[in-house]
Order: C-alpha cells, then structure tokens, then sequence
C-alpha cells in the first residue's frame, strides 16, 4: 500500500496525496488522488491526468477545479508527478523542458536517463497499483492530459488502447518530432535515430492506424490565443492523421485561451463529463 502524506476533505469525497516505491522508476514517486464521496466497497471509474512541463502531482489538483465534478459524478482522479525526482542525473535540473519535471511519459534508452527515466512503464505500474489498492475498476479508466501531459496521454492511449477506454487532451503536444520541444526531448531520451521518434509521436501513431482505435472520439481542446501553437503544438497534424485513419475526433479551437489553468479550468467540465459517457 502506498503511503499516504496527507488527505483533505474536498466536494464530500477526499483528496489525498500519496508516496510509493517505483518499480519502474526504482525511486520513491508521489501521485494525487480524487475518491468521489460513497465510494467505500465501490468499483469506480478513474481518470487518469497527465500534468505538462514543470508541473507535479500537485499542480491539477490545486488548479484545475475537477473534483466538484468528479463528486457529482463519481469519478476518481489520479495524477502522477511528470518525472523522477531525485535521480541526480547530471543536468537534469538545468533546464525546465528536459530533466527533472519533463519526463516526456516515454522510456528513455540513452544514458544517464534510460535507468530512472522510465515514465511511460511508470503510468502503467500505477495503474495496476490504484487498482488494486483503490476503490477503481481497471475495465472503466481513462486518460487526458494537458501539453507535454496531453502528448503523453495521445501516445500511451495509442500505444496501450486496451489499457484506457476513453483519451482526451488540453494543447497537446501533437506532433513532437516536428517541434523543438520535442526534439530535445526525443535526442536526450532517445538518441540521434528518428525513427525510434515515431513511436512517441501522436500524429505518427494516429497516422498508421488501419482503423479507429477510439471509435468513440478523442477530444482536444486548444486555445488559439496560447502562444506555444504555432511552434510547439501542431493540432492541425493530428488532425489531419486522424482523418487519415478515420478515428473521430472532435477539435475546438478556442478563441483568446491561452495554455494554462485559467483554460484548463474552463473547459475541464467538458472533458470529465465526455469521458463519463464512455466509462
């Protein structure tokens, strides 16, 4: 059982703040959980948040507003920390988009990162944990994220679709190969082949697809005032390779949002109420 740091009562359920040890990661990880009120001796539906660069297990929690929503209609909320902490890999807190809180949700295979770096393995070893220790049906789990969380909720969704029922995003990072976020993280994580990239890569993933891995629709939401969009984002090539494949997507483009919780804490109503329908 993970050990619990603190608890809170919150919308008559409870918010609390957990610490384990990673099998995955091989050190000590925190993650955040929203328990909906009446959930005792219950098997509830779970979403899964992956939070963006430089955010924690803390950060939706606080910010976002969801459990209100999630009370009413009796969803847990998990989300993870977006990275190893304590590693002390050389470099990795020199800068906010690589390292320490940027773990891409990918498995690193370059040294020094492929031993503790290993986030993708990481959300699935969680997931088995909040199943069995947490009052959470593993048939009923979805998953959403926003910006580097948001690719990693596309990708994991995409790479796993028995492991998640239902997948939507907030400004994903859509088509990392192509952006220089991407790129950066790709190069240190995964080394110089682009051709291991695609794996790693929504609009890629999406694009191969022989038929719809979400017949019941992917949701994205995008702030067309967020100023990482023209160079970071790339919606429009996860658009257009989810046409490609026939997977229905619904993508609002949001006039004057821009790419924080002020947006997220908008349209976060919408998400939790689109994958209700589908849990």
């Amino acid at each position: 059982m993970p050990e619990l740091l603190s608890e809170h009562a919150c919308f008559g359920g409870v918010q609390r703040f957990y610490k384990h040890d990673s099998t995955a990661i091989g050190l000590p990880m925190r993650f955040s959980v929203f328990i909906p009120p009446n959930a005792a001796g219950a098997s509830l539906p779970a979403l899964f948040y992956l939070a963006g660069l430089t955010c924690t297990e803390e950060t939706f929690m606080t910010k976002a507003g969801a459990q209100r929503v999630a009370a009413e209609l009796g969803i847990v909320l998990i989300a993870p920390d977006t990275s190893p902490r304590g590693a002390n890999v050389p470099g990795e807190t020199d800068a906010w988009d690589f390292g320490a809180g940027a773990g891409f949700y990918l498995d690193a295979t370059q040294q020094p990162w492929a031993t503790h770096y290993r986030m993708e393995s990481y959300i699935h070893e969680l997931r088995e944990l909040v199943v069995n220790e947490l009052p959470v049906d593993g048939n009923r789990i979805g998953i959403f994220g926003h910006s580097m969380g948001g690719h990693g909720a596309l990708t994991l969704a995409l790479r796993r679709p028995a492991a998640f029922r239902s997948v939507s995003a907030f400004a994903p990072i859509a088509a990392p190969v192509q952006c220089p976020w991407g790129k950066k993280a790709f190069t240190g994580y995964l080394g110089a082949d682009e051709s291991t990239w695609q794996e790693h890569d929504a609009s890629a993933l999406m694009a191969r697809q022989q038929s719809a891995p979400f017949p019941g629709g992917i949701l994205i939401d995008q702030g067309l005032a967020d100023k990482f969009l023209a160079e970071q984002l790339y919606p429009e090539a996860f658009e257009a390779a989810c046409a490609q494949a026939g997977q229905p997507l619904t993508l609002r483009r949001q006039a004057g949002y821009d790419h924080g919780y002020y947006f997220i804490s908008t349209f976060v109503e919408d998400h939790l109420r689109w994958h209700a329908k589908q849990l």
